[in-house]
């Protein structure tokens, strides 16, 4: 579990900003984030129940420089490899999980060269979208997955002389209402392959709707797009995705999947910092069941000392239960993500057999952990009952909204086919298709 922090603490700290082009491995980004998530600590409550677009929020991360950092590894050690990638999230998740979702999907889309570019992309020296979202300090949203539906036309490209002209309308899960640049996938013609595009939302075609009557992960800046005769320059289209599945490749496939685990780094982070606060309310004596009493009345004891709310057997396994089910996810998690760590590096030798494999522990992960959070927080809940400043609705200061960001984070999960596609590639060896969303 990651180092807890002190979240009875009410003053915001001074953020020191790390220059953009120092590597994501040096000792200066570590504290960086976990600064950051102590400051977003401070107000996280406030901050969920005002359920304002994530203006804010975005200053704070431009401040300590994490937008430039989480992006696809480069040239001179800049950017992010995926394992610091995901300790980010991870840590910043544990303070507020909107805006790891945030940076989840900023991080994934700077990736889309590369998963969809036209030619294998050089590590070394990157690719125009993760070289300039690293200069010029981008914070990305937007998705490049197909639609779920058949009914969904999702959105249409037009060709002109010079490029595109992009028309339709798509819901986003993350970052639309306050990116500095949207990445989306459109079809020519609405249909066959998918483009992979790059946009300006200050377009004065583009308008966006803010979803602001979210359940949880109110912060995420998730809302609706309509794009209205919006051109896209040749040199914005970042890639293609394939209609026919035969014809993407097992590294292009990564992408949805790496979406999913840093979704899931996210839930990790929820039941972490859930779990966190909930031990420093319980630590203070500010939760927890009454001293026990013996028969004679008098305060029951343990090892000869009056038993309190730190020595109450019934807590006690209770933080346990708790702390052995967010390890457990921890370790499957960590598993899936040195398989993806290894994915990426691959490139496009990367084959069917080594995706599936992938696949299958992301699929572990995200039932495992995504169990692991809702249970955890929805425990947490009854643990903080009764501290200084909760109430019947609130279940606590603040305490429910790890809840609710677990569940809409969740929601959208169904463990039940996670399950029976590991089953069947552990028992018939059978490959999960090469499509997207996966």
């Amino acid at each position: 579990m990651s180092t807890p922090r002190n979240s009875l603490r009410r003053t915001a700290i001074r953020i020191v900003p790390a220059p953009a082009d120092r590597p994501a491995d040096d000792e200066i980004w570590p504290r960086v984030t976990r600064e950051l998530a102590d400051d977003l600590a401070v107000d996280a409550p406030a901050r969920d129940r005002a359920g304002k677009a994530p203006f804010d929020e975005v200053a704070r991360l431009q401040e300590a420089g994490l937008p430039a950092l989480l992006t696809a590894p480069g040239a001179n050690r800049r950017g992010a490899d995926w394992r610091a990638a995901s300790a980010v999230v991870r840590e910043i998740s544990a303070a507020d999980s909107s805006v790891g979702e945030l940076l989840a999907h900023h991080y994934v889309l700077s990736w889309s060269s590369r998963f969809f570019g036209p030619a294998p992309q050089d590590a070394a020296t990157g690719t125009a979208l993760d070289v300039r979202t690293a200069e010029e300090h981008w914070l990305l949203g937007g998705g490049v997955e197909p639609p779920r539906t058949e009914t969904d036309p999702g959105l249409r490209l037009t060709p002109t002389t010079n490029g595109w002209i992009l028309d339709g309308r798509r819901a986003f899960a993350s970052g639309v209402t306050v990116a500095d640049r949207l990445v989306v996938g459109a079809r020519p013609g609405g249909t066959g392959d998918w483009l992979i595009v790059l946009v300006d939302p200050a377009h004065p075609g583009v308008f966006t709707d803010a979803g602001t009557d979210r359940v949880g992960q109110r912060l995420s800046g998730a809302g609706t797009v309509t794009f209205d005769h919006v051109p896209v320059p040749a040199e914005h289209v970042l890639g293609l995705l394939p209609h026919d599945e035969h014809a993407v490749t097992p590294f292009a496939t990564l992408a949805p999947l790496a979406l999913r685990l840093l979704l899931v780094q996210v839930g990790l982070g929820i039941a972490e910092g859930a779990l966190a606060e909930a031990r420093d309310i319980s630590r203070a004596g500010q939760a927890g069941p009454a001293p026990a009493s013996s028969a004679d009345g008098r305060p029951a004891t343990a090892g000869g000392h009056p038993l309190g709310t730190g020595d109450d057997p019934y807590l006690l396994l209770a933080y346990g239960e708790l702390a052995t089910a967010a390890h457990a996810a921890s370790a499957v998690v960590e598993r899936a993500t040195d398989a993806l760590a290894r994915g990426l590096l691959a490139g496009e030798t990367l084959g069917p057999e080594e995706r599936a494999d992938i696949a299958v522990l992301v699929s572990a992960a995200e039932t495992v952990t995504g169990r692991a959070a809702v249970r955890i927080t929805t425990r947490v809940l009854e643990l903080v009952d009764g501290a200084e400043g909760a109430d019947a609705q609130s279940g606590g200061p603040g305490f429910d909204r790890f809840w609710r960001n677990a569940r809409a984070l969740t929601a959208h999960t169904q463990p039940s086919h996670r399950l029976r596609d590991i089953g069947d590639h552990y028992l018939n060896g059978t490959h999960a298709r090469l499509t997207l969303p996966a």
